[in-house]
């Protein structure tokens, strides 16, 4: 077994080596670099070779802080790769791009980076520069090449400029041919994206350029989706473009009831002279439309929460973790304590990654590890740590929270307050889990436009 000292020497030399590349300290960097070159295979095979958890290289952290000078250190000093991916299969050209440094894209543009290189989830830099309305950048990848078209999960740059009401961006993104009714794999358009953002602008821009106000995703039209939100500037604008106030959603609700969800007389009112008259609904005006549509709804959310409980979770084995070990796994995890209060996320993330594979059998580190995911923005990390620890300890409240507050994050928004509902459940006094509760069912509602199952990601 390697001797447990000179591992964790090691470690924290490889963190000081990264952390430098983030700060930019190229003098250090350096040092760094040549005391972990115990081997003798030189400055630029350590610098390739060092990586954090997620796989991110010193190029990655040089690129997300702007650092050009270590970029030019790292790719022309040293030729290392000017592409490399991370874990999550982000370039460092993503990464700089999504903090808006127009000088160090510049500087990997020059030396080979390739913009039409995607993540994992099929996101490029193009996506990233319309969803931050950058329009210098936006430019520079167009003038490159890049499909105006290109997919992500969440769909194309002109679903990702909408949904972050990035209006100029828009604009650009139409004038390069981008088509305003392309679909993502869940349905959403750029005008839904605009609808769900609440963007007024975005939306007026999508109809003049031809996109279809009647268009359905996950059951629901914008207008359900207006109606939702309140937004009587954008239910105006809708109507007016011709979406149906007669659609019903996959609950066989129209725009006039979901408005009545939420209470918003406002809109029911402007809805109810357009709507034709609901089988059931013994009074057409808008109290009798506000109080039937709540008691039927009423009804369905209190079977939903009583008749559903979580069955994925299994008691996973146990494994014999000697005394010794138990010791070590204390030590890293107080690393980690400390990493995290410092808001130094990953660096606490390879600490309890350590704790946990010295003693795995231990819910709180994996519980710790999911929230420095979270933190970090790495949802679905925080959700596999968030699970484990559920079934190390099913009956640990805190492991809802932390489940539920992944969902959120992934907007799997149902899926989240389930979760939420069942630490409820464990806990009912915890003020903190009913209101994670209440905000996961709501943000849901105004997202989707019902409490619908629906998996869509339409403002990333």
């Amino acid at each position: 077994m390697a001797d447990a000292p000179a591992a964790l020497s090691a470690r924290s030399k490889v963190q000081a080596f990264l952390e430098a590349a983030r700060a930019g300290d190229l003098d250090s960097l350096k040092k760094l670099a040549a005391a972990l070159d115990e081997e003798g295979k030189g400055v630029a095979a350590v610098a390739a070779a060092v990586k954090d958890a997620n796989k991110r290289t010193a190029l990655h952290f040089a690129a997300r802080e702007g650092r050009t000078h270590v970029c030019h250190f790292l790719i022309s000093d040293l030729a290392l790769p000017v592409d490399p991916k991370d874990d999550d299969g982000e370039t460092p050209l993503i990464h700089a791009t999504r903090q808006a440094h127009l000088q160090t894209v510049t500087y990997l543009l020059h030396h080979g980076a390739d913009p039409s290189v995607a993540s994992s989830l099929g996101a490029t830099p193009l996506h990233h520069a319309a969803g931050i309305g950058n329009l210098d950048l936006m430019k520079l990848f167009l003038s490159k090449g890049v499909d105006v078209e290109s997919e992500s999960d969440a769909g194309t740059p002109l679903i990702w400029a909408a949904g972050h009401g990035q209006q100029e961006a828009v604009k650009l993104l139409l004038q390069h041919d981008a088509k305003p009714n392309t679909e993502n794999d869940d349905g959403i358009t750029p005008l839904l994206s605009a609808v769900a953002a609440g963007s007024l602008p975005c939306l007026d821009i999508l109809i003049q350029a031809g996109a279809d106000p009647n268009i359905r995703a996950g059951g629901a039209t914008p207008l359900h989706i207006a109606a939702d939100g309140g937004n009587m500037e954008i239910i105006n604008c809708l109507l007016k473009a011709g979406s149906d106030p007669n659609a019903c959603d996959d609950d066989g609700l129209k725009p006039i009831q979901v408005a009545a969800l939420r209470n918003n007389r406002e809109v029911v009112e402007l809805l109810l002279p357009l709507t034709s008259p609901i089988p059931g609904v013994l009074s057409w005006s808008i109290d009798g439309i506000i109080e039937n549509t709540k008691s039927v709804e009423e009804k369905a959310q209190v079977k939903e929460a009583t008749t559903q409980k979580a069955d994925r979770l299994q008691i996973p084995q146990l494994v014999e973790v000697s005394s010794e070990a138990k010791e070590r796994s204390l030590e890293a995890k107080s690393r980690g304590d400390d990493a995290f209060r410092n808001k130094d996320y990953l660096v606490a993330v390879d600490a309890y990654t350590q704790a946990i594979e010295l003693n795995p059998n231990d819910a709180t580190l994996h519980s710790n590890r999911s929230l420095c995911w979270l933190r970090a923005g790495q949802a679905e990390r925080a959700l596999e740590d968030a699970r484990a620890c559920r079934a190390l300890r099913p009956d640990w409240a805190k492991a809802c929270y932390r489940e539920g507050a992944a969902l959120r994050l992934l907007q799997r928004f149902e899926e989240a307050a389930n979760a939420f509902y069942e630490g409820v459940q464990l806990e009912p006094e915890n003020g903190e889990l009913v209101s994670a509760f209440r905000e996961a069912v709501e943000a849901g509602r105004k997202f989707h436009g019902t409490d619908k199952k629906q998996k869509a990601d339409a403002s990333t």
